[in-house]
């Protein structure tokens, strides 16, 4: 296949420049801050009420999240095969993607008070985050050509990155000069609902219609998606060196996810920064993983998509045990703000080249189908499954040590687990080349 052409791949980078507000502002900076403070001040305490229940807040905002994409795990596999045989693709994306507009939209009116209503729009822009992102991602193998897919995949998350950052300063700008922090936070979120909905017609303008994966259809639409489901699961069976590598994806995923959900609370609670600087971090890290998106893509072409994914995680894994020993000289009474950015830039590095890498490997490693939407959902599913164990076991630990710095040491599990599976991929297909 010949990749489209330059209108189609811009438009369809657009989405990621259109949706990253929400990953950024809602789950890593403005929302988390604000859900840690609005709450505390409220219920004079970190402990707060839910549902007749006390949580320490910090730990039900990782519930939430995990909750949300418990949620959308469930749903994947249903609709994107009804996506592929029904080829209404970019139909779903467009319904998700105005459900987490309206969720982060919602959350201007959440004072910390009503924790349940801003609890139930932070689980529903987070289900239309990632409902959308699984159609958007679907079209890579789509309009673009194998050997164009980490390039094309890294100008996506590029573009997310500026996008998201641009947003951010913004944001930034309305807490120094609004009287009220929270208020300015609370337009903030306003505007990620709206950014997001009117940047997204640029990409629905401009991505193909899909063509049905089944041209007759003979059966109901509940009875040919799981047939497609089926299908799918057979194919990958097969497929030794996809297996692995989505095998280490889940572990890999677990702990690069929660490090991006949790990093805002973890300066603010453990380490003790202030708002200001906590968005400064965020900044830094957005501006350095678009160096790493480009870079690992850069990377993968001379040494192979592989070993440059199994380096990135033993990078993560340096990142944790720093962060645990960054807890512990707060702890000790040292300052840890610059070693807190210290970690930031390594982050900014590794996540948008594990992130940007992930994607376009996992393209390159299935087969030519027309059932894209069904095949990205077992990588997406995998991701959000991950998010689900990630950030719930990272919420427990912390309720149950009271300390979040073991709740990042323990992320080194699942990164060991998943460099393992990598190196199995990789080996199977060194394997595959020599017979």
């Amino acid at each position: 296949m010949q990749t489209a052409s330059k209108k189609v791949i811009n438009g369809w980078a657009m989405y990621d420049w259109a949706n990253s507000v929400y990953n950024l502002v809602i789950t890593t900076t403005f929302f988390p801050i604000y859900f840690n403070a609005a709450t505390k001040d409220h219920f004079k305490s970190d402990e707060i009420s839910f549902l007749g229940r006390k949580f320490v807040n910090s730990a039900l905002y990782d519930y939430a999240i995990a909750a949300a994409y418990l949620v959308i795990a469930l749903l994947y596999p249903l609709l994107t095969s009804i996506a592929d045989t029904r080829g209404n693709k970019k139909g779903f994306m467009q319904f998700f993607c105005y459900m987490g507009a309206i969720g982060c939209s919602a959350l201007y009116f959440f004072n910390g008070a009503n924790v349940e209503f801003g609890i139930f729009f932070f689980i529903l822009a987070a289900i239309g985050y990632c409902g959308s992102l699984v159609f958007y991602n679907s079209y890579l193998p789509e309009i673009a050509a194998e050997q164009d897919r980490d390039r094309i995949s890294a100008r996506g998350y590029s573009f997310g990155y500026v996008g998201s950052v641009l947003l951010q300063i913004i944001g930034f700008v309305l807490v120094i000069v609004l009287p009220s922090a929270g208020l300015a936070s609370r337009i903030t979120f306003l505007l990620t609902g709206l950014w997001w909905l009117g940047f997204a017609q640029i990409t629905f303008r401009v991505l193909p219609v899909s063509v049905p994966s089944i041209e007759k259809h003979t059966a109901g639409v509940f009875k040919e998606s799981f047939s497609e489901i089926k299908k799918v699961y057979g194919q990958v069976k097969l497929m030794p060196v996809l297996k692995r590598f989505l095998r280490g994806f889940f572990f890999y995923s677990m702990g690069v996810q929660t490090v991006m959900l949790a990093a805002t609370m973890f300066g603010s609670k453990m380490l003790g920064l202030n708002e200001t600087k906590l968005i400064i971090t965020v900044v830094i890290i957005q501006l350095v993983a678009i160096i790493g998106a480009w870079g690992m893509s850069r990377l993968s072409a001379v040494y192979g998509n592989l070993k440059v994914l199994m380096g990135v995680v033993i990078l993560w894994i340096v990142i944790c045990v720093a962060a645990y020993y960054t807890a512990v000289l707060k702890e000790n009474g040292v300052d840890p703000e610059f070693h807190f950015y210290g970690l930031a830039i390594a982050v900014g590095l590794v996540m948008g080249g594990i992130q940007s890498l992930s994607r376009s490997t996992y393209s390159k490693l299935m087969p030519e189908t027309k059932d894209t939407a069904s095949f990205f959902s077992y990588y997406d599913l995998t991701e959000k499954i991950a998010i689900v164990i990630g950030i719930f076991s990272f919420g427990l630990i912390e309720e149950l040590t009271g300390s979040m710095k073991t709740s990042v040491l323990s992320l080194i599990v699942f990164f060991a687990i998943g460099l393992i599976w990598l190196y199995s991929a990789l080996y199977r297909q060194n394997r595959q080349k020599v017979t």
